[in-house]
């Protein structure tokens, strides 16, 4: 069964511009999948309108087999929404927060503190369920919106940047929950403008920029589609990178990108490329061989980098 179907799904806004431009999408369950591009790429813009925080302006949306415009509560049951801002009461307890949450969807309140435990536990919040809101760290205020999603089991989480302005070992923690939470068979939809976090976590992903799909695919299948085997990193200083960047507009690659502060070179071999661009009388200040990754795919899709 597929877990959410969007079918020529846009969305405009009064001041006319368009969130999303007809796209079609399905996921399967049990998938981890996002929705990776940057800010004001439309990734918000359709998670709000599969929740029904969002009205869409035509299309349809179907989770589960259920149409949210004909079978809404139904639709809501299986969905549990982190979104991206810390939303709940900041004197109120983490405990508080999870059964209060359980009233939205007619939980009896015995069962509501059952599933509060267990997933006040599994996240890690167990020892601070009777601390404020406000005393937890920003980690921990993530994985309590987190636990605060689950109280009506959903099959389906949708996730909004939901490790946005987290330290990596914060961000690590997040990730390891989430892992088990595909395990036990959730279906996860995540909204990201970081590439590790999509490369790492997802099974399938699309590429979105300005309301549309530029591509979808694994992580690795985008990769290898789009760009080289190796990517030099060139770097030069300031008096010197438009002088190297004009001498290498020719070179023998792939591909050539030049970004403010390095430039791009897509090649089968990086050592054997470096070689060759000293053989011109370049010397970078600093060289970096490496594989290719996402922000080379949306960079290749979009000609822009993916925090612009």
């Amino acid at each position: 069964m597929h877990a959410l179907v969007l079918r020529q799904l846009t969305k405009v806004y009064k001041n006319g511009i368009k969130a999303l431009k007809a796209i079609d999408l399905q996921v399967d369950e049990g998938d981890f999948f996002a929705l990776l591009g940057p800010n004001g790429a439309g990734k918000t813009t359709a998670i709000g309108i599969t929740t029904s925080l969002v009205n869409k302006t035509s299309g349809t949306v179907e989770v589960f087999g259920h149409d949210i415009d004909k079978e809404l509560e139904a639709a809501k049951s299986c969905i549990g929404l982190v979104p991206q801002e810390i939303n709940f009461n900041m004197f109120e307890t983490p405990f508080t927060i999870v059964v209060n949450q359980a009233g939205f969807y007619g939980i009896p309140r015995p069962l509501a503190k059952q599933r509060a435990e267990k997933y006040l536990k599994q996240l890690q919040l167990w020892d601070r369920r009777n601390s404020t809101a406000r005393a937890l760290s920003g980690g921990m205020k993530r994985r309590l919106v987190i636990a605060r999603s689950l109280i009506n089991d959903p099959d389906i989480l949708l996730l909004d940047e939901p490790t946005t302005g987290l330290d990596p070992q914060a961000r690590h923690v997040v990730w390891d929950r989430l892992f088990r939470l595909k395990q036990r068979g959730v279906t996860l939809i995540l909204t990201t403008h970081y590439m590790d976090e999509a490369e790492q976590l997802c099974d399938r992903l699309v590429v979105m920029d300005h309301g549309t799909f530029a591509a979808e695919g694994s992580p690795r299948d985008l990769i290898a589609r789009y760009c080289s085997p190796e990517v030099l990193e060139l770097r030069f200083g300031p008096d010197r990178h438009e002088l190297a960047a004009d001498k290498l507009r020719d070179f023998p690659a792939e591909r050539a990108e030049v970004l403010a502060d390095r430039i791009l070179l897509y090649v089968t071999d990086g050592d054997d490329a470096l070689a060759a661009v000293r053989s011109t009388g370049l010397e970078p200040l600093t060289s970096l061989v490496r594989r290719g990754t996402l922000e080379d795919v949306f960079l290749r899709l979009t000609g822009r980098r993916l925090e612009d």
